[in-house]
């Protein structure tokens, strides 16, 4: 036999594609939904409570901007903990911080209160979930990823559209406190969500070599000890596609890393493949002499990317267009309050927004088998279209006219939440996606921090829901009109430089005789 030849018992280990994965899948969609679901209520939770309190408005926009700001920031600093402990712990802390914020806001007396319970802790905790479960989620499914990830979105979309009914129903039978203790129940489920997290080692399945030796994606391990025979030194060959265990809080993150860059998701057919708000650092080699506190604030968060103006477009853009999409829905049930609507009229239009979501989800996983759009233009045309559906919202006044335009502001609003990540992945490059995403992160929680109060107190200052909504249009179309001059200017600059090439003059060869 000859030196170094690879015995036929060795096998490979390729991700389940099922088995483990499938609670993997349901618990990802049962965290998102005990989570966001509470989100577009959050004004019939609260509504009553901070109109007794005096502050219902701006303590509205104060509460859940610094609930995404506590979001930011914990995905921001997640990829630091992953490196000292596994995901499934960072998992487990984030559904244990959010537990505590939700018992805490049973016994809320205050403002105050209600800020350090719901937005702290809970928007910290929900911050640490997210990179767990979609980390997880893409290390269980790489063929499969984009039909369990279009189901994982469909229960998470059905989920969301019963919540506020749910809400609703709890409220009347138990009251606001009671209602509290329900939800407290109700998101106690996050921590068994977390629980099936499961490194992706201990499911791995073990899948024969082929006749060629080819090992696919993921390394072969050897079946024994004697599947490799030894070579003229007499020492067994080392191979560079040996498989090597990881620490926990690595291999998930390293295993991600290793698959190919074709599999970026840079366009609507690759919704499935985005691995949500994970901040990975990169591994670049630092200088010999000591780097300073800044330079390790630049390298840490990637900040040269500052100075490239297209991608300072794309996130002020998509922070004001997310901001304005979250404070939106936030504000329309204290705005159906005021124009009289009971709270079931209330409930059920909420319900209905979160069908017409539930429904594009489908139309869009549909649609990207047979459309390869980029993932800008559509999140392009969904803010476009929501500025003009906000406009039509602000003219009708009864029940059927207020459920249809909900219902189609809820269809657009999955063109703006779901191909948010592949906008960054077309821009940037595999490696620098990690950092630049979670820049994003870290600035459009201070955005969202900084311009959140400002339409609650102008709402105190006029005492006009319909000012406040123009406002919050204003500030949608702050995403809109730069975007749309960066692309005419790209196209431009583009067209001008593509030579002429109906003037380009060919040299004349001539035959020379021997």
């Amino acid at each position: 036999m000859a030196g170094g030849e690879v015995h036929t018992g060795r096998y490979r280990r390729v991700p389940p594609e099922g088995g483990w994965g499938l609670l993997v899948g349901v618990g990802m969609a049962m965290m998102f939904v005990v989570t966001l679901g509470s989100l577009p209520s959050f004004g019939l939770m609260f509504g009553d409570f901070l109109t007794e309190l005096g502050e219902e408005t701006s303590a509205i926009a104060l509460i859940t901007s610094c609930f995404f700001s506590a979001l930011s920031f914990a995905g921001l600093f997640t990829n630091t903990l992953m490196k000292k402990t596994s995901c499934r712990t960072v998992g487990l802390v984030g559904a244990v911080s959010y537990i505590i914020g939700s018992m805490m806001t049973i016994f809320v007396r205050s403002t105050n209160e209600l800020l350090i319970s719901f937005a702290v802790f809970q928007g910290a905790g929900f911050g640490l979930m997210i990179p767990v479960s979609y980390t997880t989620f893409n290390a269980y499914f790489v063929e499969k990823r984009v039909v369990m990830m279009s189901v994982a979105q469909t229960l998470i979309g059905l989920g969301t559209m019963f919540y506020p009914i749910f809400i609703q129903r709890s409220m009347d039978a138990f009251g606001f406190r009671g209602c509290m203790a329900v939800l407290a129940a109700v998101n106690s489920h996050t921590l068994l969500a977390m629980l099936v997290m499961h490194p992706v080692q201990w499911h791995m399945r073990r899948v024969p070599l082929e006749a060629d030796g080819s090992g696919g994606e993921y390394d072969p391990v050897p079946t024994g000890p004697a599947t490799v025979a030894p070579g003229a030194d007499g020492k067994p060959p080392k191979t560079e596609d040996e498989f090597q265990e990881l620490p926990a809080g690595q291999g998930l993150c390293q295993r991600n890393a290793k698959l190919r860059a074709s599999r970026r998701a840079s366009s609507i057919p690759g919704l499935g493949n985005w691995s949500g708000p994970v901040v990975v650092s990169d591994s670049t080699e630092r200088d010999t002499k000591p780097a300073t506190k800044w330079q390790i604030l630049v390298d840490f968060l990637d900040l040269t990317l500052l100075k490239d103006p297209i991608y300072v477009n794309i996130v002020l853009g998509i922070s004001f267009a997310l901001y304005s999409d979250l404070a939106f829905f936030t504000l329309q049930p204290m705005y159906l309050f005021m124009l009289a609507f009971s709270k079931a009229d209330v409930s059920l239009i909420i319900a209905i927004g979160a069908a017409a979501d539930l429904i594009s989800r489908i139309f869009l996983a549909i649609s990207s088998t047979c459309l390869n759009i980029k993932a800008r233009y559509v999140y392009l045309a969904g803010a476009l279209f929501t500025i003009v559906a906000r406009f039509a919202f602000l003219c009708v006044y009864d029940f059927y006219g207020m459920a249809i335009v909900t219902a189609i502001m809820g269809f657009l609003r999955t063109w703006i939440h779901v191909p948010m990540p592949l906008v960054f992945s077309e821009y940037l490059t595999q490696e620098r996606f990690p950092s630049g995403y979670g820049l994003f992160m870290f600035l459009q929680g201070n955005i969202t921090f900084a311009i959140g109060p400002i339409v609650g107190y102008i709402r105190d200052v006029t005492g006009s829901y319909t000012v406040s909504f123009h406002c919050l249009t204003l500030v949608m179309a702050l995403c809109v009109i730069p975007w749309f001059f960066e692309i005419c200017y790209i196209r431009l600059k583009r067209n001008a430089r593509k030579p002429d090439l109906g003037h380009v003059a060919i040299p004349m060869i001539q035959e020379t005789k021997a």
